[in-house]
């Protein structure tokens, strides 16, 4: 609905923002002037001691000077009470005695048919808590006492009971005058085959009211008593009043109580929410029967910046709070996100409160984790990342998740933390390459070659050739038969010297596995840097080398790099870098495949001895950058050694000869 010219000027005029402020806190008379229409408080917004919140009576304004809140009276009952600026307005316009402005005749007829629906979904509800206290009722009400639940709760929930006949409810509303067809549109009845003859949508079932912010009754979910019932769980079907994708049970109490500090708890089900709210946790929701949707994402977030997803502490919830966390990615803007708290040994809220009081549910709370830990927890769980190979599969599924943020700034926030959290599981530990434990680095075995990725005889495109403007590049030229440790060496003294590339590669240089120990002290020390200082300087990453950076300097090989020449492009230097370390991680995949299929020539039997020899063909095919012997060159006399040796094993025809081995007696 549009608001006409000058209605909420004339509103903010007609009432005092000190007296709807009033209301939330408490004035100190000693700094307030009140007949200046100054007033100060503790800020209702952040817990405080001193009053550094400000109310301007004759501005209309108020502004915190600790947490920088600011905004007018409609402002503040939106932040205070979580209301929709709609809402809040109706709430300001009855205090100024004001009328709101007439709806448009469509809109009017829609909303009048809404307040009847909604009229009938309340004398259902009296319906069902009546039928609490019957002798149909029994079970039910053993149920729920074992529960635990109190009268008052009862009470207070309005829960109430669904006797077991077909038509039972659809008597009680006729007899009150309700006609079929409201209590149909209500969602209350259903047919069969004969659509003549509607029936009671809920029978033999506890019901537990589903109301929305403003308190109206808009749907129920009904917990059936019968073992062999076909749903433990029914909820009304969508109505013009009921949305269940866009609905959440608890809403009004818990976004007041969210208005006043209290977190907001996303539980599972009914009786989660009753026992959060019982036990102190006011601000506890749950969906509705289905699996978070966006839109109860969106209205969590408009209740609190960060709502907390309490998961029942096994498998299926470990799962479930994953799919919210995907569904979460696209929508994340700065300010907006979720946490996770796992419950223990697959307790869900109401047995966790039963066992151990509200301390052992806060407990959990405070230890909550936020979503992108989540994300990362679940990537690595189970996993062994031994090998460049997999950690680069890990690296790829991070970046696709973090590619789904939509907000850019977000979106590199959580890239950043991804390399973070990889630097300390893959750096900050040595041996820790095991998403639940340690394993076994190993390191380069001298005329061993070995790991790889699956490819078949013939060459494979794979590595492109040197970009035009690397081929100045010591490592592309293939000057001095240069291997492994020479291009190594090469790169790391680069990254000194142009510190500034560190945060554009330094995923790749997780991935590089120096063989040389002054090396791996070397990209430490560059992997710290780039987590520790968004912009490290040339110098300052040169104090920071010491003498091991001194000593590889000296290196001849490393001297006369182009790319450490003073005044070198950026743009070259990039370029070389991407070449160099690119080679690097293909050579050492070559040379990881050939020692695996050299360790295990005798075992292998003819077929798989086959593919084998074409993975590795193809692993060092890509090493070498393509069929031409221009690329192989290019890449340096490293790979040509990998070429020859494989070379040999081909043209020595091994599967032939294991055939006429011996075979055992």
């Amino acid at each position: 609905m549009s608001l006409p010219n000058g209605f909420l000027d004339e509103l903010r005029s007609r009432v005092s923002i000190s007296q709807v402020v009033g209301r939330a806190v408490t004035w100190d008379l000693r700094k307030s002037n009140q007949g200046k229409g100054d007033f100060w408080a503790p800020c209702p917004f952040h817990h405080e001691k001193s009053a550094s919140f400000h109310v301007d009576d004759r501005k209309g304004y108020y502004y915190c000077f600790g947490c920088h809140a600011k905004g007018d009276a409609l402002t503040f009952l939106r932040e205070t009470q979580n209301l929709g600026f709609m809402e809040a307005v109706e709430v300001l316009a009855r205090e100024a005695g004001m009328t709101m402005p007439e709806r448009d005749p469509g809109q009017r007829q829609r909303d009048d048919r809404r307040e009847t629906l909604a009229d009938v979904m309340e004398r259902a509800l009296r319906f069902f808590r009546m039928q609490l206290g019957t002798t149909q009722a029994a079970d039910a009400r053993a149920y729920l006492q074992r529960r635990g639940l109190t009268r008052e709760q009862l009470d207070r929930w309005e829960i109430g009971f669904a006797p077991d006949e077909w038509q039972a409810l659809n008597d009680h509303l006729k007899q009150a005058g309700v006609s079929p067809d409201l209590i149909a549109e209500a969602g209350l009845s259903t047919t069969g085959r004969d659509a003549n003859r509607p029936y009671d949508r809920f029978r033999g079932r506890i019901i537990f009211p589903i109301r929305n912010a403003r308190r109206q009754c808009i749907g129920f979910g009904g917990r059936a008593m019968a073992a062999d019932a076909q749903a433990k769980y029914l909820n009304s079907p969508d109505t013009p009043l009921f949305h269940k994708g866009q609905s959440l049970y608890n809403i009004g109490p818990a976004r007041t109580a969210t208005g006043r500090n209290h977190a907001l708890i996303v539980a599972e089900g009914y009786m989660d929410v009753i026992a959060l709210a019982s036990a102190g946790f006011e601000g506890a929701v749950a969906p509705l029967g289905t699996a978070v949707t966006e839109d109860q994402l969106r209205l969590m977030w408009r209740m609190h910046d960060e709502p907390v997803i309490a998961l029942d502490g096994d498998a299926a919830g470990l799962r479930a709070g994953l799919r919210v966390a995907k569904l979460a990615l696209p929508l994340l803007v700065a300010g907006k996100s979720l946490r996770f708290a796992l419950l223990p040994g697959g307790q869900d809220p109401d047995d966790l409160i039963k066992a151990g009081g509200a301390q052992a549910m806060q407990a959990v709370l405070d230890a909550a984790v936020p979503m992108v830990r989540l994300i990362w927890d679940n990537e690595i769980a189970g996993k062994v990342f031994d090998s460049p190979e997999r950690r680069a599969a890990l690296t790829k599924r991070l970046r696709e998740l973090a590619g789904r943020i939509q907000d850019p700034d977000l979106r590199d926030a959580y890239q950043a933390e991804f390399r973070d959290l990889s630097f300390q599981q893959f750096r900050g530990g040595r041996d820790n390459g095991r998403g639940n434990g340690d394993f076994n680095r190993g390191g380069f075995k001298p005329g061993g070659f070995g790991g790889g990725n699956r490819g078949g005889f013939g060459a494979r495109k794979g590595t492109p050739p040197p970009l035009p403007g690397t081929r100045g590049s010591l490592l592309a030229s293939g000057a001095d038969g240069a291997d492994e440790e020479l291009r190594e060496a090469v790169i790391l003294a680069v990254f000194f010297a142009h510190p500034v590339l560190l945060a554009e590669f330094d995923g790749q240089l997780l991935r590089m596995e120096p063989r040389h120990e002054n090396h791996r002290h070397l990209l430490d020390l560059l992997l710290r840097a780039a987590h520790e200082d968004p912009a490290p300087t040339p110098e300052a990453m040169a104090e920071l080398g010491g003498t091991a950076l001194e000593t590889l300097r000296l290196q001849p090989h490393v001297a006369i790099a182009p790319m450490l020449r003073e005044g070198a492009d950026t743009g070259f230097v990039r370029q070389c870098l991407a070449q160099d370390l690119q080679v690097l991680v293909t050579q050492r995949a070559a040379r990881r495949e050939l020692e695996e299929l050299t360790a295990e020539l005798e075992s292998l039997p003819d077929d798989t001895l086959t593919y084998r020899l074409g993975e590795t063909a193809a692993a060092v095919s890509r090493a070498r950058g393509g069929e031409s012997d221009d690329s192989a060159s290019d890449l340096g006399e490293d790979t040509a050694s990998l070429k020859a040796q494989l070379q040999t094993m081909i043209d020595s025809q091994v599967w032939v000869r294991k055939k006429r081995r011996p075979g055992p007696s």
